[in-house]
């Protein structure tokens, strides 16, 4: 039961506002909306409420402000970070948008999407082929992630080298505010200086300040060439080289480019069904190059096979596979994507999403993990990610044999250590997941004085009662 009791005749005021489809209270079934996929965290809540459109959302926030009932913004629950948990005391009300999952809209010559916040991002890279176009945003969980989610945590994914985050793939937003009212910013104008830029405010707040219902979302031309080569690289300082290298051949061609180390790789092989070695001998680093261009005469093959050579010749390539199949550029891509999975069976990991600048990516993956087996000798380092941008997901992974609840009651210092190697060379500590509730107690020391200050008088301003998705991004 909840700590504090259920303001009178919420849940009927709810069950009469939603019907029968639009509120869970039963345990079971709000159980799955309680815990993160990472199972960091296990809140408790009042109800689930599940609202059809942005009138119900709406109706749904006005009551809570009324009542005065925390709300936890809920999309595909996807979060790294515990920011669509509610927390420990049975007061919130999860509010989960799966319901809106309609795309009101896709036009192939604005080149953009109209799509509600439920609509899974897969659905919507899928409409956006069937209209001929592409909608770029990619990430190992497109198909559970919503786009209310990508949006409000402003995920980056595997595309960022060449489309950028979220933020750049959004026109548009339609938001419900604090208070219930209806913000309707579906404005499909790629120019439109009218006073402060509202949209950007809603993208990457995490449901702090408002509730995104619905987006614009910027569509591009289909890739009608593609290439894909696997690469065993000689170090980090080589696969930085091989990623400039494409980049002056073609920076308009570079899709996506990964990095992975051996140990991870050799993580999937362990414990992904399906993936196997990827070249004859097994190698300490690896990028994944991925090309694509809308111009069917690109030569993106040839292209590929001309750099590989010469950095083959030059010994900044060890060895690489081409892809002959969209089946195997699949499967090739697979042994990235499966690397979350692959290490969540090896054991305990400790999760770092930092970013640098893109010259001192090398650096930092080299100093990190000599500081890590430092400081917990026989932890393995995993460090993967998107070097093309600068973010590296630098993980830790237990030593063999430890206890996981040893290992894991360390994970503040894991972070500390990272954070402290990003810091010295200009980075962040949270490049695409966001803070969530991880990492708010780091953000009084990384933006605090005047930038803090500012969030929270913004905050303060649209959500003066602290309704919306509390304990979140802010300290």
């Amino acid at each position: 039961m909840p700590d504090a009791p259920t303001p009178a005749g919420l849940l009927d005021r709810l069950h009469a506002l939603l019907g029968p489809r639009g509120l869970l209270t039963d345990p079971a079934d709000i159980a799955p909306h309680l815990s993160d996929w990472r199972a960091l965290y296990q809140g408790r809540a009042l109800a689930v409420a599940r609202p059809a459109d942005t009138a119900e959302v709406a109706a749904v926030v006005r009551l809570a402000q009324e009542t005065g009932t925390p709300i936890t913004v809920q999309g595909g629950n996807t979060s790294m970070v515990g920011g669509a948990v509610p927390d420990e005391s049975g007061r919130h009300l999860v509010l989960s948008l799966a319901r809106l999952n309609r795309i009101r809209d896709c036009d192939p010559v604005d080149m953009t999407m109209t799509a509600e916040a439920g609509v899974v991002l897969k659905t919507a890279q899928n409409a956006a082929q069937e209209a001929g176009c592409l909608f770029p945003l990619s990430l190992g969980a497109e198909g559970t992630a919503t786009i209310g989610g990508v949006l409000s945590t402003n995920a980056g994914g595997n595309t960022t080298v060449r489309y950028g985050n979220a933020r750049e793939l959004m026109l548009g937003l339609e938001v419900v505010l604090p208070d219930g009212q209806i913000w309707n910013g579906l404005r499909r104008l790629r120019k439109d200086n009218t006073g402060y830029a509202l949209r950007h405010l809603f993208v990457g707040a995490e449901g702090t300040l408002g509730i995104v219902t619905a987006a614009v979302l910027r569509m591009f031309p289909r890739p009608r060439d593609t290439a894909l080569a696997l690469c065993a690289v000689a170090d980090e300082e080589a696969a930085l080289g091989l990623f400039r290298r494409f980049r002056d051949r073609d920076d308009s061609a570079v899709r996506a480019f990964e990095y992975m180390s051996g140990s991870g790789v050799d993580f999937c092989v362990k414990h992904i069904e399906g993936i196997a070695q990827p070249l004859s001998d097994r190698a300490a680093h690896y990028v994944l190059v991925d090309l694509a261009s809308p111009r069917p005469d690109a030569g993106l093959r040839d292209m590929a096979e001309a750099v590989l050579a010469e950095a083959m010749e030059e010994g900044i390539v060890l060895d690489a596979v081409l892809a002959e199949s969209e089946a195997q550029a699949q499967k090739l891509w697979r042994i990235r994507e499966e690397h979350p999975e692959a290490q969540k069976r090896e054991g305990a990991s400790v999760k770092n999403d930092v970013s640098v600048p893109v010259s001192k990516v090398p650096e930092m993956i080299r100093r990190c993990s000599a500081a890590l087996v430092e400081l917990i000798p026989g932890s393995r380092p995993v460090p993967f990610g998107h070097i093309g941008d600068g973010n590296i997901h630098m993980n830790l992974e237990q030593p063999p044999g430890m206890d996981p609840a040893v290992f894991l009651a360390r994970s503040h210092d894991i972070m500390d250590c990272v954070n402290a190697i990003v810091r010295d060379l200009d980075g962040s500590f949270s490049a695409e997941h966001g803070i969530g509730r991880l990492k708010t107690d780091m953000m009084e020391e990384w933006r605090g004085g005047a930038e803090l200050d500012a969030m929270k008088r913004i905050k303060a301003a649209l959500d003066p009662a602290g309704l919306m998705n509390p304990g979140k991004v802010l300290p």
